[in-house]
């Protein structure tokens, strides 16, 4: 029984995470983590929470990174290379 629902949690999971338009951080990671170490069995919720703690954080600096990265391309001036 446990199983089959960690199965289905995990199922919804990945199909909803690329719907997602905002990347989560330690707390929304971390709770995902903490029902799947649940379910999992009994003592694995922290060990899952902290799991999903390490991998929103990087997510997070990730998407910051990529976020900066395309705003200062778009803030630096376009070369014209057309020759007269």
């Amino acid at each position: 029984m446990r199983n089959i629902m960690f199965a289905a949690l995990l199922a919804l999971a990945a199909g909803t995470a690329p719907a997602l338009a905002e990347k989560g951080g330690c707390l929304k990671y971390g709770a995902a983590g903490a029902v799947a170490g649940h379910m999992v069995g009994s003592g694995h919720g922290v060990a899952g929470a902290a799991a999903g703690c390490a991998l929103g954080t990087h997510e997070r600096h990730k998407a910051e990174k990529q976020a900066a990265q395309k705003q200062q391309q778009s803030a630096q001036p376009q070369q014209d290379n057309t020759s007269h």
